[in-house]
């Protein structure tokens, strides 16, 4: 039987092969041109916002490291008060699930500002929260970690942090917990340092670090040498008055001001008042010179017998007795002469210079911690002398500063500050003294430095000039004839004066060096000295032992005891 075999229609599977092949290609193509397609329109999409677009990305970029709140450095970009972030250390008591009493032992000894019994107080209570630590180092968050207990929370936080720890810590101040600021310029510029739009940018103070820290140095050893009770000390730029050392003895710190006494926290530059002595004798003498009450330099007054004002007499510490003229007064510092001025002067005189002074008002300062002079309620006679030498009126450190600045800048005082000023655009001032008696008073300061008390103030080639004042602190009935304040109010160099230096000592006492004296001559003026040998390359004031303020007029009018043979 024959079987038949149909043969595969060949043709019509090789079309369908074809139609397969053709349909896959157009797809293939299609979704090329679809690749294609999207690819040219983010293409076009990127090139346009390249071009033309705004993009916000870009900011966010830029604003996504701006603290929470500003950085302050010093008037050379020196950080001195930044935010950083930190860790916090705390404890949920209701969600505990060690024993209190075993957990509290070794909290304080990780942490130990809290006792024992204080700790297993918090672990006891109902309280939801309790912060066992703010402001933690990482080593003490890692301990606490390990002690294994899941109520302890960890959190970061930021932390407002001051790299120089005490450097300048009355001027920057510090902040709270929450981060606002409590005193010093973290309050005064509360505003400013947490504005979005401004705290990316550092507020730069007046404060040059370097001689912070030199004042900072030789002051504190001075205290510590003379077991005096504080100490304050300043350089102020005669012609801006910026501030480029504010310091005040004792100091704390301000990462750890809860641990500091109240009277560390105290800026006695601007908050303590003091009766500044001695000091207040050339701003006397420059007020008569004004008015015409001294008319001559060889003006001669009688120094020969104290000045009685009821009770009471106005003495020399070291009677000359003799009559003596204007520069011999600075030189010797002769109370009796200064109260001979101050009387022709009269009330009317004496308080018009105190006020052009500012005298009657707290310090003219950005600072909020400011002390209230003690301003005399009665004007008079007594007051009116006595006052000539720098008693019967309280004022700050700084009120004396910016006196001494208008005494040698020309005559013009301005407001102190502690921002960094621009160059052209410091404070316009006011007039208080002509500008040839200025010029006149750089000299007669000058020499009291070369041969009268401030003698231990001067620095070689820098030409110093100042006033030395002791002044007996007052107290439970009357002064002390025991305990003083010592200041030493200088400036430099005195031929072209460009800063004041000021150092004061709260009851100083004697040490053998200094032959057992508290004096200012022995006390302060060496600090002034050191103060500004160390820092006057610092300033740009470049010492030069060859150059001397011109006083070929003065030296001839002082008198010189002849040595016998």
């Amino acid at each position: 039987m024959t079987t038949l075999v149909a043969r595969p229609n060949r043709t019509r599977d090789a079309g369908q092969r074809y139609q397969w092949l053709a349909t896959a290609h157009l797809r293939l193509m299609v979704l090329m041109l679809v690749f294609l397609g999207v690819g040219l329109l983010i293409g076009t999409r990127l090139i346009w916002l390249a071009v033309f677009g705004d993009p916000p990305q870009s900011r966010n970029i830029s604003t996504s490291y701006v603290p929470i709140r500003g950085d302050i450095v010093d008037r050379n970009g020196v950080a001195l008060a930044s935010t950083i972030d930190a860790w916090s250390i705390g404890i949920h008591p209701k969600k505990l699930l060690s024993d209190p009493e075993d957990l509290a032992p070794r909290l304080a000894e990780l942490m130990p500002e809290r006792s024992e019994a204080q700790y297993l107080a918090i672990l006891r209570s109902e309280r939801t929260f309790t912060y066992l630590r703010r402001r933690a180092m990482p080593e003490l968050v890692a301990q606490a970690n390990a002690l294994g207990e899941p109520a302890i929370a960890f959190a970061r936080e930021p932390e407002r942090l001051y790299p120089q720890t005490t450097l300048a810590a009355h001027v920057l101040g510090y902040t709270d917990f929450d981060g606002r600021g409590v005193i010093g310029m973290e309050r005064v510029l509360e505003e400013r340092l947490t504005d979005p739009k401004l705290r990316s940018t550092p507020v730069a103070l007046s404060i040059d670090s370097r001689v912070q820290a030199a004042m900072e140095s030789e002051l504190f050893a001075a205290m510590t040498k003379h077991s005096a009770i504080g100490a304050t000390g300043l350089v102020m730029d005669v012609d801006t008055g910026e501030l480029i050392a504010l310091v005040s003895l004792p100091v704390f710190n301000p990462n750890k001001f809860g641990q500091s006494p109240a009277e560390a926290r105290r800026n006695n530059v601007t908050q303590s008042v003091y009766e500044l002595g001695s000091t207040f004798k050339p701003l006397t003498v420059a007020k008569a010179i004004d008015v015409g009450v001294v008319t001559s330099m060889s003006q001669r007054y009688d120094a020969t017998a104290p000045i009685a004002i009821g009770r009471f007499r106005i003495k020399d510490d070291h009677p000359l007795g003799r009559w003596i003229n204007v520069p011999e007064t600075l030189i010797h510092s002769s109370n009796i002469v200064t109260a001979r001025i101050a009387d022709q002067l009269g009330q009317p005189g004496m308080e018009d210079l105190f006020r052009k002074l500012d005298f009657q008002n707290p310090p003219a300062i950005e600072l909020r911690e400011k002390g209230r002079t003690l301003w005399p309620h009665n004007w008079g006679r007594s007051t009116t002398l006595t006052t000539s030498y720098g008693h019967g009126i309280a004022v700050t450190p700084l009120h004396l500063a910016s006196a001494y600045a208008a005494l040698v800048n020309g005559g013009i005082w301005r407001p102190a500050t502690v921002m960094r000023v621009e160059k052209g655009k410091a404070a316009e001032g006011r007039r208080v003294f002509t500008e040839p008696t200025s010029h006149l008073m750089r000299k007669l300061l000058r020499l009291v430095v070369l041969d009268g008390t401030g003698r231990r103030g001067d620095a070689a080639g820098y030409r110093v000039g100042g006033k030395t004042g002791t002044a007996e602190k007052p107290g439970v009935g009357g002064y002390s004839k025991k305990v003083n304040v010592s200041t030493f109010a200088a400036a430099f160099p005195m031929d072209q004066p460009r800063y004041v230096v000021i150092a004061m000592l709260d009851a100083p006492k004697g040490t053998s060096d200094t032959f057992g004296f508290t004096g200012a001559a022995w006390t302060a003026a060496p600090v002034v000295s050191k103060v500004i040998a160390r820092t006057g390359p610092m300033l740009g004031v470049i010492p030069d032992a060859n150059k001397e303020v011109d006083l070929a007029a003065l030296t001839p009018l002082i008198w010189k005891e002849k040595k016998e043979n």
